[in-house]
């Protein structure tokens, strides 16, 4: 492994996005061959990285292939990867990494469901989350009462909230007969409950609220509340490309590591189908 800076060799390593990985820095959290790390330093895999008290595993690029999942959180699950209150998270369902872990690309509330992005790949991360990317996501809202053409001109043109100027990129009418309508609107940022709160601008109160799309990645029909699905190879490639960053390897399973991951899989669509139902 070349000489790199140390936040990209650990997110590529797996241990967060390089955002993350500068806050760590900057907390205290890392060593680098015994002394305090600092933000510009530089390593390569002769270097004694110490991650929360413990030596990281750092990989070079052709060491971690980048792996992405898709996944549909059912309501009353958390972001976090441990939560203090017991509560199930996202995580909880997501294959096992021999090394590494998932990291998650954006966060969804405890009560918005749908799709939510996973990879290996701290770099990809936060290329797709940082705000240069320019990267919109969808959501499928459901309201009470019709929403008038102005109303929904006012949450094109902007609305003014408590953390600044607030938008949709687009807002449409997508179906509902009875006095729940359903639309779908597009944000291209993730502040704190934004879409919620525009439509609490104009006097309505989001009874549903669920991720459909995050950029060019849509949440299949055939990924269930609760369940996950790994993207090809063929996809994570095409994702990179867009995002322009340099082509990783092909992920090598020996035949059990396969067998395992494909039973795994089984498992999880069995537990979705006997379990109990989650909100769609």
């Amino acid at each position: 492994m070349s000489d790199e800076k140390l936040q990209k060799v650990l997110a590529r390593s797996g241990y967060g996005s390089r955002r993350e990985m500068e806050r760590w820095i900057d907390e205290g959290r890392i060593s680098v061959n015994g002394a305090r790390a600092k933000l510009g330093d530089r390593v390569t895999s002769r270097d004694k990285v110490v991650v929360d008290g413990k030596e990281a595993n750092l990989m070079s690029e052709a060491e971690n292939p980048r792996r992405v999942l898709i996944y549909n959180k059912p309501l009353g699950e958390v972001s976090t990867r441990h939560d203090p209150e017991g509560r199930p998270t996202v995580f909880d369902h997501l294959p096992p990494l021999k090394q590494g872990r998932w990291i998650a690309i954006g966060r969804l509330d405890i009560n918005t469901t749908g799709l939510l992005i996973f990879t290996t790949d701290g770099e990809l991360a936060n290329t797709m989350m940082h705000p240069s990317a320019n990267i919109d996501r969808e959501y499928a809202v459901r309201v009470l009462g019709d929403v008038s053409e102005a109303q929904m001109n006012q949450m094109k043109e902007g609305v003014l909230l408590d953390d600044g100027m607030a938008k949709f990129s687009d807002v449409q009418f997508f179906d509902g007969e009875g006095a729940n309508k359903w639309y779908h609107c597009v944000v291209m940022e993730g502040r704190n409950r934004e879409v919620r709160r525009l439509w609490e601008s104009q006097g309505f109160q989001v009874s549903r609220l669920k991720r459909v799309r995050y950029g060019s990645i849509f949440l299949p029909s055939d990924v269930k509340a609760g369940t996950w699905k790994e993207l090809t190879l063929k996809e994570v490639k095409a994702l990179g490309a867009q995002m322009e960053l340099t082509p990783r390897q092909k992920l090598k399973m020996k035949p059990l590591e396969r067998e395992s991951y494909k039973r795994r899989y089984k498992r999880q669509q069995v537990r979705h189908a006997v379990g109990p139902k989650h909100a769609k």
